[in-house]
């Protein structure tokens, strides 16, 4: 837990309520709360299974993942090419797109294409629009601009902030979530909760902060429509090469058509995070949601393909 993304304070307190449910559970427990990449490698060699509470940077975007295949630990939920496809919004945006599910329309900025990009955002995107950083959680960095004239400062201050980033179509609408947890062999996906923020949308503050965002388990909706974003939160889950648990946002239009936004890899854990309270709209307690993550480790590894090496 901890690391170096922006998203570090989430990240201990994420962790430190796994390491709570895990040590209430009987597991021997060691937190490592990272504040230099220099402490991973010694600290990792003691580790039996490694349960990442690292949010963003090389925590979710596959880099710890392959230093933990590198060093054969075992380590809960997705793999290293899925982890570094649903950090990289444009590459997961892409493959939605290649797997004909639906997905709010966007264009990459690129430098040397400014004035002609701006006109493509006024001309095909249109305003209300989204500015994202493309490798970032929590919502940090994500704007809502209004005019062209917001567009100009707001991409300015992205770029200087965070490099790469993309302008998405704005989809009135309602903010829905669905967690997706690993029950009985198989990937399944959660009772939804529609997210009601006390601000103009679901942002950092919102996520995080007690009392700014009304969180309605499960979603409003009527069951044709649930079991549709359900399906396409999962197919999302699986078109990444997800594994045992991730959480997939969407935008639902009000004549009830989903939008993909993305898909996080690895939840947050702490109070008001949401994959727990979909996890206990189906009655899977915090404890029980933790070993099911854990247990995703050592079922993953044996699903690995077994290599026999011959003379």
């Amino acid at each position: 837990m901890g690391g170096l993304s922006p998203e570090r304070e989430v990240s201990l307190r994420s962790g430190k309520n796994v390491c709570v449910a895990l040590s209430r559970l009987g597991y021997r427990v060691q937190a490592l709360q990272i504040d230099h990449p220099d402490q991973l490698v010694p600290a990792l060699y003691e580790t039996d299974i490694a349960f990442i509470c690292l949010h963003g940077g090389m925590g979710e975007d596959g880099t710890l993942q392959a230093l933990l295949e590198i060093l054969g630990i075992p380590y809960v939920g997705s793999g290293v090419l899925a982890c570094g496809l649903a950090m990289n919004k444009i590459q997961a945006k892409r493959l939605f797109q290649s797997q004909k599910l639906p997905t709010a329309l966007w264009a990459e900025y690129r430098e040397e294409l400014w004035p002609v990009w701006r006109e493509q955002i006024a001309e095909e995107i249109g305003f209300p629009c989204v500015v994202k950083p493309v490798a970032e959680g929590s919502s940090i960095g994500v704007q809502i601009v209004h005019s062209e004239e917001e567009l100009i400062p707001a991409s300015q201050a992205t770029r200087d902030e965070f490099g790469n980033f993309f302008v998405e179509k704005f989809i009135p609408g309602k903010e829905i979530t669905t967690g997706i947890l690993r029950i009985d062999g198989e990937d399944r996906a959660l009772p939804l909760i529609e997210l009601r923020p006390h601000r103009e949308f679901y942002d950092y503050i919102a996520k995080y902060t007690p009392g700014e965002c009304d969180f309605i388990i499960p979603a409003e909706l009527d069951a044709q429509t649930t079991i549709r974003v359900q399906e396409i939160a999962l197919q999302a889950h699986r078109a990444l090469g997800c594994f045992g648990f991730s959480r997939v946002d969407l935008r639902l239009t009000p004549k009830g058509e989903p939008y993909l936004l993305e898909v996080n890899t690895l939840p947050g854990m702490t109070d008001t995070s949401d994959l727990p309270k979909a996890a206990a709209a189906l009655g899977i307690s915090f404890d029980d949601l933790v070993e099911r993550m854990l247990q995703t480790a050592l079922e993953k590894e044996k699903l690995k393909p077994k290599h026999v090496l011959t003379a």
